[in-house]
């Protein structure tokens, strides 16, 4: 569920905060233990990057989490970003109850 009145926590945050610092892994190790450039993870970490089901993958690996974990993280980001973009579009769409049960 998305939150109501803040933008959710990007998965570079929770990667940084939740795996790197505990761990003391650095970027550079973790990007050559999932085959990936220090670039890429440090992107994800600042933001700039999304998480693609493929990093998704190979930090579900590392990590032993699930890789629907990163991709909801994302997901949910990428839901809200949307969702703000594009606000007064989507409350001026009207539902059509008629068309559910045709």
């Amino acid at each position: 569920m998305l939150p109501k009145n803040r933008h959710p926590i990007h998965p570079g945050e929770i990667l940084r905060y939740e795996f790197l610092e505990p761990l003391n892994l650095s970027q550079q190790k973790l990007a050559d233990t999932i085959g990936v450039t220090r670039v890429r993870i440090n992107e994800i970490i600042l933001g700039k990057r999304k998480i693609t089901p493929d990093t998704a993958f190979r930090l579900s690996k590392c990590f032993n989490t699930s890789p629907d974990f990163w991709m909801n993280l994302q997901m949910n980001v990428d839901m809200w970003n949307t969702l703000q973009a594009h606000k007064n579009e989507y409350d001026n769409i009207s539902s059509m109850p008629e068309l559910i049960y045709q």
